[in-house]
């Protein structure tokens, strides 16, 4: 089965439609699948629904969709340092299911187990709470969250061969697993694709078994908040 791909819009040929739900990986402007991102904004696809932690900054990331007002809805934990995100949920444009982080994650890494939905705490007594199911365990409230079966996952790793095992660097890992394991396909960008059997299995954080599709390409690696003390100060 042929995995690699010559770049982003041939890995998503025939994939994209109008109305999908794309869970995608990273945090902030760490390990987000870019070229990816921006084939999709090519492709002209929209009444997107994206499940991820955030949705970049205004020209990078989700955010190069929101502004062509291709995405419906965002399901995330984070608004900030979008000021378009910002908004257009705001102005009403823009439909957003908050979810705290941890159950983002875990709703992610639900569906990628096969499991419809698991009982938290986290939320009980907030807006997060409304309109879903409350059960009691122990003396203790909990509320019922729905795992993500997304139609399609796009992710940024490291490396991978020509299997499709992944591994990531560092923090970019982030979101990038749950978000892989949760999509009907799973398409990667990484940085490097090196020859099957050279990496260590030890060392493979994602296995090709969740992986469809892979492209190598270039990343422009942006910084979101640079933050440096004076010169004299150092």
């Amino acid at each position: 089965m042929k995995k690699v791909y010559a770049n982003a819009t041939e890995a998503l040929d025939g994939i994209l439609r109008d109305g999908m739900l794309i869970a995608a990986g990273g945090f902030g402007l760490c390990g987000i699948p870019e070229l990816l991102l921006r084939a999709i904004k090519e492709s002209g696809v929209k009444d997107l629904t994206f499940a991820s932690n955030n949705a970049g900054v205004d020209d990078f990331g989700i955010g190069i969709l929101l502004q062509t007002r291709q995405v419906k809805k965002m399901i995330s934990s984070y608004v900030g340092e979008n000021a378009e995100f910002m908004r257009q949920y705001l102005s009403g444009e823009l439909e957003l299911e908050f979810t705290p982080q941890g159950t983002l994650a875990e709703r992610m890494r639900a569906g990628g187990a096969g499991i419809p939905g698991f009982y938290t705490k986290t939320g009980v007594g907030t807006v997060i709470a409304e309109g879903k199911e409350h059960k009691e365990f122990n003396g203790e409230t909990y509320i019922l969250e729905e795992g993500i079966f997304a139609d399609l996952a796009i992710v940024k790793a490291w490396k991978a061969d020509d299997t499709g095992n992944l591994v990531f660097r560092k923090t970019a890992r982030n979101f990038n697993v749950p978000a892989a394991t949760c999509g009907k396909i799973c398409v990667a960008e990484v940085e490097e694709i090196v020859p099957r059997g050279s990496l260590d299995p030890d060392c493979i954080h994602l296995p090709g078994i969740y992986v469809h599709r892979v492209i190598q390409g270039q990343h422009e690696k942006r910084i979101e908040q640079r933050t440096t003390r004076k010169k004299e100060e150092a």
